[in-house]
């Protein structure tokens, strides 16, 4: 599978951008509560923390065989970003996550952007998709579950590793 382009994408309520390094003085708002690092672990990133993970983020995986995409979640109508949405494809395989500021959290935009990436990433060609799921995180096991993954026996790093197959 030749290195896909990112693009823009959308859903009904939500527009999927291409990561920029502009956009983190506003994601450091939106991903800035301590309670999204329940299940990941760390402290959220400061502006400058964020823009330079940004800068490692656009520069692309050191691996030719590995794609890197990555996309903040605005809001249409407020033209005010929300999340994260992001994809590692390799050999036709794409690690997803997904992640919805805790003030927009429980009006179902994780699953629509997450869905929308199912979408998108379908649309390339991707056949398989996966993602890495704390077992006590129940909010991100719905939106797994909404997007057509299913949990494996497969662990990875204490967490599930969830599938979807075509």
């Amino acid at each position: 599978m030749d290195r896909m382009q990112l693009s823009t994408f959308t859903t009904g309520r939500l527009a999927m951008l291409p990561l920029r390094v502009e956009y983190a003085e506003e994601m450091a708002g939106v991903l800035g509560d301590p309670a999204l690092h329940t299940f990941i672990g760390g402290t959220p990133d400061t502006v400058e923390e964020l823009r330079a993970r940004y800068r490692r983020m656009l520069a692309g995986s050191p691996d030719p065989a590995v794609t890197w995409l990555n996309w903040v979640v605005q809001l249409q109508g407020e033209e005010r970003l929300v999340g994260t949405v992001q994809a590692t494809v390799a050999d036709g395989v794409a690690e997803i996550a997904w992640v919805v500021g805790t003030r927009w959290q429980g009006r179902g935009l994780a699953t629509e952007a997450a869905r929308g990436l199912v979408a998108w990433l379908g649309e390339q060609g991707v056949g398989t998709l996966v993602a890495h799921i704390h077992p006590e995180h129940h909010a991100s096991a719905a939106v797994a579950t909404a997007c057509g993954l299913a949990p494996t026996d497969e662990w990875q790093d204490g967490e599930v590793t969830w599938r979807l197959s075509k």
